[in-house]
C-alpha cells in the first residue's frame, strides 16, 4: 500500500492546540519545543500568560454563579471575592509556579529572574564592584 502523504521526519518547535491546552495546565511538552517553553516561562510578559491561564478554570467554574436568581449585587458578591482572592494568590505564586514548570521540562528555573537581571544588570555590576570588589562575568 503506497501513501500519497510524505512523512514529515522534522520535530516541531511549537505546540498545537491541544498540546497547549494540556501544557496550560499539566503536561510537559517534548524536547524540540524546549525555546518556546523557555520564551514562555521565562520571556517578556510570561507572568500576564500565567496570570490569565489560572484565570479560566476559576472564571469557568464562576460563570454558573451568575445565573443564580438573586439581585445582582448578591451575585457579585459570591463571585468577586472568590476570584480576587485567586488572582491574588496566582500573582503571588506567579515565580514559584513558573519555576517549577521550568524545571518539569529541564530547564533552569534561575531563567525566571533572567529578564529583569538583564534589565537591571549595570546595578548589579555596579554591586559587585563596589562591595565585593570584582568585576561579574
Amino acid at each position: 500500500m503506497v501513501h500519497d502523504r510524505e512523512v514529515s521526519t522534522t520535530q516541531r518547535t511549537t505546540p498545537n492546540a491541544w498540546e497547549y491546552v494540556k501544557y496550560c495546565y499539566w503536561a510537559p511538552l517534548p524536547k524540540s519545543m524546549t525555546d518556546w517553553v523557555e520564551n514562555d516561562l521565562a520571556g517578556p510578559r510570561a507572568s500576564l500568560r500565567m496570570v490569565v491561564r489560572w484565570a479560566i478554570p476559576c472564571i469557568i467554574i464562576l460563570i454558573p454563579m451568575l445565573f443564580v436568581p438573586a439581585d445582582w449585587g448578591v451575585r457579585f458578591t459570591m463571585t468577586a471575592p472568590i476570584l480576587i482572592a485567586y488572582l491574588f494568590f496566582s500573582i503571588a505564586l506567579n515565580r514559584v509556579y513558573r519555576r517549577h514548570r521550568l524545571a518539569q521540562h529541564g530547564l533552569n528555573p534561575d531563567l525566571v529572574n533572567r529578564l529583569e537581571r538583564e534589565k537591571n544588570s549595570d546595578l548589579y555590576d555596579e554591586y559587585h564592584r563596589k562591595y565585593r570588589g570584582e568585576r561579574r562575568g
